[in-house]
Protein backbone atom coordinates (compact mmCIF):
# COMPACT_ATOMS: atom_id res chain seq x y z
CA UNK A 1 0.00 0.00 0.00
CA UNK A 2 1.50 3.46 -1.06
CA UNK A 3 0.16 6.97 0.73
CA UNK A 4 0.71 10.15 -0.85
CA UNK A 5 0.80 13.17 0.79
CA UNK A 6 0.38 16.67 -1.03
CA UNK A 7 1.11 19.72 0.88
CA UNK A 8 1.91 23.33 -0.14
CA UNK A 9 -1.84 24.46 -1.33
CA UNK A 10 -2.98 27.78 -0.04
CA UNK A 11 -4.24 31.52 -1.46
CA UNK A 12 -1.87 33.75 -4.08
CA UNK A 13 -2.90 36.39 -6.12
CA UNK A 14 -2.25 36.25 -9.99
CA UNK A 15 1.15 36.27 -11.26
CA UNK A 16 2.48 34.87 -7.63
CA UNK A 17 3.84 31.30 -7.00
CA UNK A 18 3.46 28.18 -5.02
CA UNK A 19 5.61 25.22 -4.52
CA UNK A 20 3.55 21.69 -4.02
CA UNK A 21 4.72 19.29 -2.85
CA UNK A 22 4.26 15.19 -2.35
CA UNK A 23 5.95 12.83 -0.27
CA UNK A 24 5.35 9.16 -0.83
CA UNK A 25 5.33 6.26 1.46
CA UNK A 26 6.56 3.62 -1.05
CA UNK A 27 9.66 2.06 -0.52
CA UNK A 28 10.35 1.91 -4.28
CA UNK A 29 9.61 5.46 -5.07
CA UNK A 30 12.34 5.89 -7.33
CA UNK A 31 11.54 3.20 -10.04
CA UNK A 32 7.63 5.03 -10.76
CA UNK A 33 6.86 8.01 -12.75
CA UNK A 34 4.87 10.29 -11.11
CA UNK A 35 2.37 12.92 -12.23
CA UNK A 36 -0.25 15.74 -11.07
CA UNK A 37 -3.26 16.46 -11.98
CA UNK A 38 -6.24 18.86 -10.72
CA UNK A 39 -10.12 19.32 -10.91
CA UNK A 40 -11.49 22.78 -10.96
CA UNK A 41 -14.81 23.07 -9.38
CA UNK A 42 -17.69 21.52 -11.99
CA UNK A 43 -15.27 20.00 -13.74
CA UNK A 44 -13.72 17.18 -14.98
CA UNK A 45 -9.79 15.93 -13.57
CA UNK A 46 -7.04 16.95 -15.52
CA UNK A 47 -3.45 16.39 -16.44
CA UNK A 48 -1.20 19.02 -15.14
CA UNK A 49 2.61 17.30 -15.30
CA UNK A 50 4.25 13.88 -15.12
CA UNK A 51 8.29 12.99 -14.72
CA UNK A 52 8.83 9.44 -15.33
CA UNK A 53 10.97 7.33 -13.23
CA UNK A 54 14.40 8.32 -11.22
CA UNK A 55 16.37 6.84 -14.46
CA UNK A 56 14.79 8.35 -17.02
CA UNK A 57 14.34 12.36 -16.60
CA UNK A 58 11.45 12.85 -18.84
CA UNK A 59 8.96 15.22 -18.27
CA UNK A 60 5.41 16.77 -19.86
CA UNK A 61 3.42 19.35 -18.60
CA UNK A 62 -0.36 20.16 -20.43
CA UNK A 63 -0.40 23.13 -22.36
CA UNK A 64 -2.13 25.71 -20.08
CA UNK A 65 0.61 24.87 -17.72
CA UNK A 66 4.17 24.65 -19.99
CA UNK A 67 6.50 27.35 -19.40
CA UNK A 68 5.27 28.53 -16.09
CA UNK A 69 5.10 25.21 -13.91
CA UNK A 70 8.03 22.71 -13.07
CA UNK A 71 7.54 19.07 -12.05
CA UNK A 72 11.08 17.90 -10.02
CA UNK A 73 11.70 14.65 -7.65
CA UNK A 74 13.91 14.21 -4.99
CA UNK A 75 14.08 10.63 -4.55
CA UNK A 76 16.57 10.46 -1.60
CA UNK A 77 12.96 11.91 -0.26
CA UNK A 78 10.50 9.78 -1.47
CA UNK A 79 9.38 13.37 -2.79
CA UNK A 80 8.19 15.45 -5.87
CA UNK A 81 7.35 18.85 -6.31
CA UNK A 82 5.55 21.01 -8.32
CA UNK A 83 6.72 24.45 -8.68
CA UNK A 84 4.35 27.02 -10.14
CA UNK A 85 4.98 30.33 -11.00
CA UNK A 86 2.65 32.94 -12.71
CA UNK A 87 0.04 31.79 -11.74
CA UNK A 88 -3.84 32.50 -13.32
CA UNK A 89 -7.13 32.32 -11.81
CA UNK A 90 -8.12 29.51 -14.07
CA UNK A 91 -5.08 27.33 -12.04
CA UNK A 92 -7.94 27.79 -9.28
CA UNK A 93 -8.34 23.81 -8.41
CA UNK A 94 -7.49 20.80 -5.90
CA UNK A 95 -4.29 19.44 -7.18
CA UNK A 96 -3.47 15.58 -6.94
CA UNK A 97 -0.07 13.69 -6.45
CA UNK A 98 -0.43 10.24 -8.53
CA UNK A 99 1.89 7.58 -8.82
CA UNK A 100 1.84 5.51 -11.82
CA UNK A 101 1.74 1.70 -12.72
CA UNK A 102 5.23 2.03 -14.55
CA UNK A 103 8.41 3.75 -14.65
CA UNK A 104 6.94 6.33 -17.87
CA UNK A 105 5.46 9.65 -17.74
CA UNK A 106 2.45 9.85 -18.67
CA UNK A 107 -0.56 11.99 -18.74
CA UNK A 108 -3.07 9.48 -18.78
CA UNK A 109 -5.27 9.42 -15.42
CA UNK A 110 -5.58 5.12 -15.71
CA UNK A 111 -2.34 4.60 -15.65
CA UNK A 112 -2.04 6.04 -12.31
CA UNK A 113 -3.18 3.44 -9.12
CA UNK A 114 -2.15 5.63 -6.17
CA UNK A 115 -3.59 9.43 -5.13
CA UNK A 116 -3.09 11.82 -2.97
CA UNK A 117 -6.28 13.13 -1.19
CA UNK A 118 -5.31 16.57 -2.76
CA UNK A 119 -4.99 20.33 -1.93
CA UNK A 120 -6.23 22.96 -2.69
CA UNK A 121 -4.87 25.61 -4.83
CA UNK A 122 -7.21 29.39 -5.41
CA UNK A 123 -5.39 32.36 -7.33
CA UNK A 124 -7.35 35.15 -6.72
CA UNK A 125 -7.34 38.39 -9.53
Amino acid sequence: QVQLVESGGGLVQAGGSLRLSCTSSGRTFSNYAMGWFRQAAGKEREFVATISWSGGGTTYYADSVKGRFTISRVNAKNTIHLQMNGLKPEDTAVYYCAKNRGRFASGIANSYDYWGQGTQVTVSS
